[in-house]
């Protein structure tokens, strides 16, 4: 059961993200952009994590100084980044493959775990790795349109999927010297001290503070945002980098299926084929991560 619950914490943490589109979509309404949006969601993030700290966490509050590019990493080059490429990949591409793009990113973590963090690159893990990307083109219902896509536009998409790489990366390296409260929260306290500023944030007051906006707000920086990097923050601890990004991939099976029950968006029969590719991904991984625990378990009693 021990081995199961970091999987499951990603696992659910990723559900949350996939979420996220029922109060972005509110907010878009509203008349936010994209980029005050992720503003709202990190200063949000940023303020409940530091009352629940001065309430219960004062002891995990502090940090050395020489460790804040840990923090400058996943709360600017993770948080702020991917969310800066992948919006804008949005606006040069169809949107299709802006998310399969995006989805590149167990690929970077697979690769820069291997390098950095000596993740072992087993053949499941390649295969669940191959499996997962595959699943993703499928449920994002790529059709390959005629119009072409610049190089400029490519490598901001996968931009977007290295970004979204970076929180795994840098939350790892992190792991070794803070718990998971601090991590969280440095994270969104660096991201909300940069965006906020650079967004002019305090232009939109009027709809901050409306009834629509103090729910939709709220609610962005608590579900999909608070809860669910901590429970992602917390399963990465005794979880490798590429395998907790390979399982966090349920969340375009939870975002399609969010749109076709919510907002009735259309699901074929490549996109229910995809989800299934990604949930067996998935259980691969789960496979391969229990038999590496239970080797690792066997040299340490010999």
């Amino acid at each position: 059961m021990r081995k199961i619950v970091p999987l499951l914490l990603i696992a659910i943490s990723a559900s949350l993200w996939g979420c996220i589109a029922i109060f972005v979509r509110g907010m878009a309404d509203m008349g936010f952009s994209p980029m005050e949006i992720v503003a709202v969601r990190v200063a949000v993030a940023a303020i409940i994590l530091g009352l629940v700290g001065f309430v219960k966490n004062k002891s995990e509050m502090t940090i050395r100084l020489k460790d804040l590019w840990l923090f400058i990493g996943t709360g600017i080059f993770s948080i702020v980044f991917f969310n800066w490429c992948y919006f804008t990949a949005l606006n040069k591409m169809d949107v299709s493959l802006a998310v399969i793009l995006l989805y590149t990113s167990p690929m970077f973590v697979s690769f820069f775990s291997f390098i950095f963090f000596k993740d072992k690159f087993t053949k499941t893990k390649i295969a669940a790795v191959a499996g997962t990307f595959i699943g993703c083109i499928l449920v994002a219902g790529f059709r390959g349109g005629s119009e072409t896509v610049g190089p400029l536009a490519l490598l901001i998409g996968l931009g977007a999927g290295l970004g979204y790489a970076l929180y795994s990366i840098f939350g790892k390296a992190a792991l070794r010297k803070y718990k998971p409260y601090t991590i969280t929260f440095y994270t969104f306290f660096v991201a909300a001290v940069f965006l906020v500023p650079l967004t002019r944030l305090w232009e939109q007051t009027d709809l901050l503070f409306s009834q629509e906006g103090l729910l939709y707000g709220a609610g962005l920086g608590i579900v999909p945002t608070v809860v669910a990097y901590f429970l992602y923050t917390k399963g990465l601890e005794r979880t490798d980098s590429s395998t907790a990004a390979i399982i966090a991939t349920v969340e375009p099976i939870v975002a399609t299926m969010l749109g076709v029950f919510l907002y009735g968006e259309g699901m074929g029969i490549l996109q229910m084929l995809g989800s299934a590719i990604i949930l067996a991904s998935v259980s691969m991984s789960n496979i391969d991560f229990t038999a590496l625990r239970t080797n690792r378990k066997r040299l340490q009693s010999m």
